[in-house]
């Protein structure tokens, strides 16, 4: 059996063999304890003939956990000098394919074709970088990608934000932007303390499990999004006063404005807190034909 990567002795002697220097601009705050691994790991459900994708691997902490339970591992990796530690600590498993590029300039579909053709199901797995989470979760849900599910590391706030409940002070156009594609709830709470260096902030896992079908049915899902933006635009402000300063043209297009909410039977005085996503998305609708 080989040893953990994740330990502090283990992660401290690969960082001083390498020379490696955190960079603060790619968000590097690497893991130190298998257990908690371990534990995203379970919350993947991963089979032997799983795959899994992971987004920045860093020295391969998460990487051979993954390994050990998947069929196929392909991570994403930005920062070229850590492309020969993860050569070296990820030696042992010949399942995993590190590809050097910015997962958001990626094209990840073409990579799923050549590496994982031959696997039964795709869970991403990831301790993302704070500073990108939402436009990679964003990229990997609008991409269509043939993904079961997402099991990921963030910053505690940002989970909060995408798991939130209509009503709740947390709630916004992001939980509603994930939320039409997957189930969202909050895996584990993971301190700031196994993390090398601490970060600020205690993280969060998430479970994402895709729909097969979205929660609501509307015509243009784009314009859904510019309508649950414009709703938030601020938070204190009704939703008819949001959409007047969120839409294009919202204030010379007030009439039109009470006309929508009307025919979706929301009150303009509600705040868009407030909204489900099955209102968000009737509103969407009854917009579409005076701003898409």
């Amino acid at each position: 059996m080989y040893k953990d990567i994740a330990t502090p002795v283990r992660t401290k002697e690969i960082l001083e063999k390498y020379g490696f220097s955190f960079k603060k601009s790619l968000g590097q705050n690497f893991l130190i304890d298998p257990n908690i691994l371990r534990n995203i790991v379970s919350h993947a459900y991963l089979t032997e003939n799983s795959g899994a994708i992971e987004v920045g691997p860093g020295i391969g902490a998460l990487t051979e956990h993954l390994a050990r339970g998947a069929k196929k591992v392909v991570s994403f990796e930005i920062d070229q000098r850590l492309l020969p530690v993860l050569e070296d600590t990820l030696s042992p498993y010949d399942n995993v394919t590190i590809v050097h590029s910015d997962i958001l300039k990626a094209d990840v579909e073409a990579v799923i074709a050549e590496k994982m053709a031959d696997v039964d199901d795709i869970m991403v797995v990831a301790n993302l970088p704070y500073y990108v989470t939402t436009p990679i979760l964003m990229k990997l849900l609008n991409d269509r990608l043939p993904i079961r599910g997402f099991v990921v590391m963030m910053q505690k706030e940002v989970a909060d934000r995408i798991t939130a409940k209509p009503g709740t002070k947390e709630y916004g156009s992001l939980s509603i932007a994930i939320q039409y594609y997957c189930t969202a709830e909050v895996a584990m709470i993971v301190p700031k303390t196994v993390f090398m260096p601490q970060p600020n902030v205690d993280s969060a896992v998430i479970r994402l499990i895709r729909h097969n079908e979205p929660p609501v049915t509307v015509i243009d899902e784009d314009f859904l999004f510019v309508v649950t933006r414009a709703s938030f635009v601020q938070r204190r402000k009704t939703i008819f006063n949001n959409l007047q300063a969120g839409l294009q043209n919202g204030k010379a297009k007030k009439d039109e404005i009470l006309a929508a909410l009307e025919a979706a039977e929301i009150d303009p005085k509600r705040r868009g807190e407030t909204l489900s996503i099955q209102e968000f998305g009737r509103l969407a609708d009854a917009l579409h034909p005076h701003f898409a």
